[in-house]
């Protein structure tokens, strides 16, 4: 499992799913990012200026929606997750 350093957090990305028009299949880059996931792991949190640390407003479960280019996409043991900072989160999805 990846461990995220400082105030960035894991985001696993839902599983993609052929779309079709009219019955065309649309290619990835045709279709919209997906902005929601789940959090699988948290980093620290974010170091201020004074040397303390502020802990991250969420935790690892949440459901949380993001910024639409937000982060950097990499893969683990064949799945697909998304590394943000947390300043990229916009909402937790109750």
């Amino acid at each position: 499992m990846l461990k995220p350093l400082g105030d960035r957090i894991l985001i696993e990305k839902p599983e993609e799913k052929d779309e079709e028009v009219g019955g065309i299949v649309l290619a990835s880059n045709a279709k919209e990012k997906p902005q929601t996931g789940k959090i699988v792991a948290l980093g620290t949190g974010k170091v201020l200026d004074n040397g303390q640390t502020l802990k991250p407003s969420v935790k690892v479960g949440d459901e949380v929606m993001f910024d639409k280019y937000a982060g950097t996409e990499v893969k683990n043991d064949g799945k697909s997750y998304l590394v943000l900072h947390e300043k990229d989160i916009v909402a937790i999805v109750e």
